[in-house]
């Protein structure tokens, strides 16, 4: 922006959730004594950015201007975080006190953050804010970094330390390095070292098609959380949005992004111990969560029984809706997180409840209570539970082989490409959005699968929610077989892969 007077004003940004929002710094000057105001809602590390400011200057053989400055940060009803406005600072004052040329600077963003001896560092959220910078026009102009993620259509330049400002803008960004070639994908575990759980990877098949949550129960060493390390094998390509989406994310939590550029989903196993916080974001500033890391990708909660009910229950909506809205006295944050669920729990405390050669020992009341935690409202949103039961030894000492990634990755492939063709056809929904109404559609299921599901849901004593779900698992069945209707015999492999909901059954009740 032009100078006028004693004000001069860049283009700046800060963080606000996983998005940049544009921020205008203004600075004026007066004759008075000297010192350097920061005003604008700014945080503690904006503030102290005057400390960094006066050395970076004295250090990169700059005049520290013996004279009142007053720094805006507009809008000023919003709060500014972090420290990447240390540069777009100093420029404002380096171009009002005429110590660097003014041309070019109004058509730059300028992000980043000084070191004492003039250096310009990078700071976390790089995707967000060349994102902003190309929805404004602006050239983004950050500090030097080893992992600049390149963005389409991006004007993107670094400046690596003050001193180069003398000659000019134009003279003293650099293009960021070109990216190194993407490394191959990292050799990925196979679902063939998984020994004697055909049943389950047909399962595991069929959610991945369908995007389907699920819920694998079992003693412990039955396999389950090898099998669940596996699922991102089989999923499709993540899409270009998707990819932009969980990058800035990513980007924003200081998260590395090296398996995304490789084109490998996220796959995320927090603790049990997590706070709510961590697992659906929050915090001041508001930062994304575990979800929102997992978003595109799987996020594997296991020893599901052992996370506190209140945090489990905050995933309800995100799986209905794809997304995480966080409201704090300061506004509404609007957080991506659509993910596949994946769950893992003990049958009981002990772990051996129904086991064919160990005795669990755990009384009634204990198992009563340890599985009333894998019940209530989040069950609903889990459509496939897996009883799994331990293998052979004889296959595991064997080194016995089943289904490959490989081939459970061409199943899910063929089954979401024939979904996909099939909604185009009928112009219909997308998968996870099917009404039940839509489900039972008799274009989409036979008379005879109808009759059968009415049977089992009332044998069952189904809800009208479990009975969309017994739909949804024999929905993704059909795509996965590639049938354009739904049969009996898709309404029963569903039923089973519903599982048992009753409390003796390892699950909470519908």
């Amino acid at each position: 922006m032009s100078a006028r007077c004693a004000t001069f004003a860049v283009h700046a940004a800060c963080l606000r959730g996983v998005e940049a929002f544009g921020v205008t710094v203004e600075v004026s000057a007066s004759g008075t004594i000297p010192s350097l105001t920061i005003v604008g809602m700014a945080d503690a590390a904006v503030m102290e950015a005057r400390s960094r400011i006066r050395c970076a200057l004295r250090s990169s053989g700059f005049d520290v201007p013996r004279c009142a400055l007053t720094v805006s940060l507009a809008p000023g009803d919003i709060r500014k975080t972090g420290s990447g406005l240390d540069l777009p600072i100093a420029v404002a004052i380096l171009a009002l006190t005429g110590q660097i040329p003014v041309n070019g600077l109004d058509g730059c963003l300028f992000v980043g953050e000084l070191a004492l001896d003039g250096g310009i560092c990078s700071v976390r959220g790089e995707v967000a804010y060349q994102l902003l910078a190309r929805e404004q026009g602006l050239a983004y102009i950050g500090g030097a970094t080893d992992g600049h993620v390149s963005i389409q259509g991006t004007d993107a330049w670094r400046l690596d330390d003050l001193a180069r400002l003398k000659d000019g803008i134009e003279q003293a960004r650099r293009p960021y390095r070109a990216p190194a070639p993407r490394p191959a994908p990292e050799l990925m575990l196979d679902f063939s070292d998984v020994c004697g759980q055909e049943i389950a990877k047909r399962g595991i098949a069929v959610a991945a098609t369908g995007e389907l949550g699920l819920m694998m129960i079992g003693a412990p060493g039955s396999g389950k959380t090898m099998l669940a390390k596996r699922m991102t094998g089989i999923l499709p390509a993540i899409e270009d949005r998707e990819l932009q989406e969980a990058l800035c994310v990513h980007s924003v939590a200081g998260e590395p992004v090296d398996g995304l550029l490789r084109g490998t989903r996220p796959f995320r196993s927090p603790h049990h111990s997590i706070s709510a916080a961590g697992l659906v974001g929050g915090g001041r500033p508001v930062r994304p969560g575990e979800i929102s890391l997992a978003h595109g990708g799987v996020l594997y909660l296991d020893e599901l029984g052992e996370f506190p009910s209140n945090t489990l229950q905050m995933l309800r909506q995100p799986l209905e809706d794809g997304s995480v809205r966080i409201v704090r006295v300061d506004g509404a944050y609007l957080l991506p997180a659509r993910f596949q669920l994946v769950a893992a729990s003990n049958p009981c405390p002990c772990g051996y409840l129904g086991d064919r050669d160990v005795a669990c020992r755990c009384s009634d009341a204990a198992i009563e209570r340890y599985q009333a935690k894998l019940g209530g409202p989040l069950a609903d949103r889990i459509d496939i539970v897996l009883h799994i039961a331990r293998p052979d030894p004889s296959l595991i000492i064997e080194g016995a082989e089943g289904l490959s990634t490989k081939e459970l990755a061409d199943m899910v492939r063929r089954g979401r490409a024939f979904r996909a063709s099939r909604e185009r056809a009928r112009g219909g929904p997308a998968q996870g959005s099917l009404s039940l109404e839509s489900s039972l559609a008799p274009a989409l299921i036979d008379s005879e699968a109808r009759e059968v599901m009415l049977e089992i849901a009332k044998r069952t004593n189904l809800t009208g929610r479990g009975i969309a779900r017994l739909a949804r698992i024999a929905r993704a069945i059909a795509d996965l077989e590639e049938a354009d209707r739904v049969d009996v015999a898709h309404v029963l492999e569903a039923s089973q892969l519903q599982g048992r909901r009753d409390v003796g059954g390892g699950y909470g009740q519908v």
